[in-house]
């Protein structure tokens, strides 16, 4: 591997501290990873074209859950964290990490339009000896076609004269034990210098770097990890449907078999799948795959099955509402929880949202209550308000629907009130009753008086 004197130069500035890094895109990905590298001795600076997000950063309010906002005043002390919407700053960056949203089309096509924005400013503001690492999960093939491709018509070339990695990110929002210091980083370069500097640098800031043969490899890993787990979720889901109609309850079942000690990893059903990974990278995967006349039959059902457990929901709390001979038309249904999951805001992708859509579609009087996610936008762009925790309002609900177990409800309470519930989450696992009814076990019987004698 021969090193010129960009590399050299560039690799002692990370060593002892002195490059400047910068972060593009200060969402849940982008804000820690410039907390963690001020914090580890950098300077940084944090370009987000949200200027709500900036403001908020310099009156030291963080809207990350896994940042405090004493962590976000600590960093602003230090003078090392220069947060602007100006892509101009790039000018003084030295390395920049791309941490930008890749979502689908209306067509479940990826959606790469905010990297080829930011590849579009960095190309504005290009210098020799710039480190680039992408961080957004794509597609393989992505950091050479849409980054790669475009610097090198500007006369520069990768690997001599600027140096390009993609990193795959693994934020997990609001996991109390893995962070952006302790979770190991996948790490491929274009060349292997670039893959040294990239190693050099995440580094300084993450336990354990992980490097591997070339970009797209490390953009395959995260689609691999993702599909893993949306195909995994979609075969609990399936097993929760059968269960359901064979009168057993999947929830005892996933707990027997997790006694196993080898060959046996538990998922858990849900009401859908949420959040900006598991939803979005599996159709990544099966769109780039296409490209090569491959046509995954896994990820096009697990995605099915998936994006079908909204439906069972509505048809499972019409089956519990039919016991109290009431139908979703006119009735009044409570969501509890409407984040993708517990203790946080995050409504990206939640199959809360589609559930309450549904329910509305079907004639229900529809409210939710999330002591996190305070309000969000319906389908016709009208903000719909979280009601107050009110246990005199709960009570007079038709049904209650438990999409996201918050740790905050008060689950005895909640059960105690004998309105009916469907339990997406196993939250109400300790609270016995006729009214409490759970997704993967079948509605029982509820008895109206006089019936026993008609038998």
């Amino acid at each position: 591997m021969t090193m010129n004197q960009d590399y050299e130069t560039l690799l002692q500035a990370i060593q002892e501290k002195k490059a400047v890094l910068g972060v593009v895109g200060l969402g849940y990905v982008g804000l820690p990873l410039a907390v963690e590298m001020v914090k580890q001795g950098f300077t940084v600076v944090g370009i987000d074209l949200d200027p709500a997000k900036i403001d908020a950063i310099y009156r030291g309010e963080s809207y990350i859950s896994d940042i405090a906002d004493a962590d976000l005043a600590e960093v602003m002390s230090s003078g090392r964290f220069k947060p602007t919407t100006d892509y101009s700053m790039m000018a003084v960056i030295d390395a920049v990490s791309i941490c930008v949203p890749t979502p689908l089309s209306e067509n479940q096509d990826p959606d790469t339009s905010y990297i080829t924005m930011v590849v579009n400013q960095l190309k504005r503001f290009m210098k020799p000896r710039l480190l680039i690492t992408l961080e957004s999960t794509t597609y393989p093939g992505t950091t050479e076609e849409l980054i790669q491709s475009e610097i090198e018509k500007l006369g520069y070339t990768a690997g001599k004269d600027f140096f390009l990695c993609f990193s795959p990110e693994r934020v997990d929002p609001s996991n109390i034990r893995f962070n952006t210091r302790n979770t190991p980083k996948v790490i491929g370069g274009t060349t292997a210098a670039c893959l040294s500097l990239g190693q050099a640098l995440y580094s300084q800031y993450v336990d354990t770097v992980v490097p591997v043969s070339s970009p797209k490899v490390a953009e395959m890993s995260k689609l691999l990890e993702n599909t893993f787990r949306s195909v995994n979720i979609a075969f609990v889901n399936e097993m929760a449907m059968m269960c359901d109609r064979m009168g057993i309850d999947v929830w005892e079942v996933i707990d027997a078999a997790a006694t196993k000690p080898f060959g046996f990893m538990p998922f858990y059903p849900g009401p859908g799948i949420g959040g900006h990974c598991i939803p979005l990278d599996p159709m990544y995967l099966s769109w780039k795959a296409k490209g090569f006349r491959f046509y995954s039959k896994f990820i096009e059902l697990a995605q099915s099955t998936n994006d079908n457990m909204p439906y069972y929901v509505i048809n499972k709390t019409a089956a519990i509402l039919n016991e109290y001979a009431k139908s979703i038309k006119r009735s009044s249904i409570l969501i509890l929880g409407m984040s993708y999951k517990p203790d946080i805001s995050d409504l990206r992708e939640s199959p809360g949202l589609e559930i309450y859509e549904l329910f509305k579609e079907n004639g229900a009087r529809v409210d939710y209550y999330d002591p996190h996610a305070r309000s969000f936008k319906d389908k016709q762009g009208v903000t719909v308000s979280s009601v107050d925790y009110d246990v005199n309002r709960f009570s007079q609900y038709d049904c209650m629907v438990l999409i996201t177990n918050h740790s905050s409800l008060d689950y005895s309470l909640l059960a105690a009130m004998h309105v009916p519930i469907l339990d997406t989450r196993n939250a109400f696992r300790a609270y016995a009753g006729p009214h409490i009814h759970k997704l993967g076990h079948s509605v029982q019987h509820v008895k109206e008086p006089g019936e026993a004698l008609l038998v």
